[in-house]
């Protein structure tokens, strides 16, 4: 009983030092960038506007920029965690399984063909697409003798991504109106978001955030396996669907702020159950905060590589997470 409770200190204390870190990262996302910015100046933004361009700058670009990625890092995070315990499956996340893909599609769609600009019809474009893209990717997975398995799962997603994207770059090709509009935000980027585009998601969100932490429990009794499941009485599709709705929320919601940004889904799970091991109700906070990290690390990055201009942040996510993936992939990880 003493060394769990020295166990969950340590994980609590974990979480605590998360947090700080995010809003550590927050304020750095504030403050570095092209224009010179001091923490003086980022105070003095907030406590006696000015109007002038160093304080415009902070409160109408670097400050929504840094609260979108610490909502859109966590969110797919915390996605990719549940994608993975419930279809038992290392490689499991949004941008794999083509959900992000899906979702973006649809939206180019929309802008291609009817001119859709509202931030609010984006997000239910985006869950459309994120919802049937899941369960597209589920169908193909299921087809065969074996049934569902993690590595039919895998390339039904990659089939689903390719086609996707395919077909968006076909759109594009065709609406060069459209590709301008477009282009930047599919390749995943939280630049020049505002923070009307957040407080429009943050419903949806909150939703997905409070229903993983209400599933943890039960992804734990799953993650046993579906037969131990049931015989604990466990109702596993209902589980199984919850878990589904949010990751919707969560990879839509995503996708309509910032465009498809890939690799945090499948890269923080593994690192928060390398921290936590797989009790969920450790894993999905830690995912969060951890998915945040990394997405607010990842876009700072952006700004120095090629200053003046700027790399999207899902070019430095991609540079991160491909590695990690090919090793995940090279051992072959069969179990979470």
């Amino acid at each position: 009983m003493k060394e769990l409770l020295n166990t969950n200190a340590k994980k609590t204390a974990g979480i605590v030092l998360g947090f700080l870190l995010v809003i550590v990262f927050i304020g750095a996302s504030i403050v570095y960038g092209y224009t010179k910015v001091d923490w003086g100046m980022v105070l003095d933004a907030f406590q006696r506007f000015d109007g002038s361009n160093e304080h415009i700058i902070i409160l109408e670009s670097r400050v929504p920029r840094a609260f979108i990625g610490a909502a859109v890092g966590a969110s797919l995070a915390v996605a990719g965690a549940l994608m993975q315990g419930i279809t038992r499956n290392p490689l499991a996340s949004p941008s794999i399984f083509g959900i992000n893909a899906g979702a973006g599609f649809f939206i180019v769609l929309a802008v291609t063909f009817f001119s859709v600009s509202s931030i609010h019809q984006f997000a239910w474009i985006a869950f459309f697409g994120a919802m049937l893209t899941s369960l597209l990717v589920y169908f193909l997975g299921t087809l065969g003798r074996d049934g569902l398995t993690p590595v039919k799962l895998t390339l039904a997603g990659a089939a689903m991504a390719a086609m996707f994207a395919s077909l968006t770059q076909g759109m594009l090709a065709l609406n060069e109106k459209a590709l301008d509009e477009v282009l930047f935000w599919l390749t995943g980027s939280v630049e020049g978001r505002k923070l009307e585009i957040l407080t429009a998601m943050l419903p949806y969100l909150l939703i997905g955030w409070i229903g993983s932490l209400l599933l943890a429990r039960q992804m734990n009794i799953l993650s046993m396996g579906e037969e131990v499941a049931v015989g604990l009485g466990q109702k596993t599709a209902l589980v199984k669907i919850g878990a589904a709705v949010v990751i919707v929320l969560l990879a839509g919601s995503s996708v309509a702020i910032a465009g498809p940004v890939g690799f945090i889904g499948i890269v923080i799970p593994h690192i928060a159950r390398g921290l936590v091991g797989i009790d969920y109700r450790w894993v999905i906070p830690y995912s969060a905060l951890l998915g945040a990290i990394l997405l607010l690390i990842a876009d700072i990055g952006a700004r120095y590589i090629i200053m003046p201009k700027e790399v999207p942040v899902g070019v430095m996510t991609a540079l991160i997470g491909t590695p990690f993936f090919i090793y995940i992939a090279r051992r072959g990880l069969n179990k979470l």
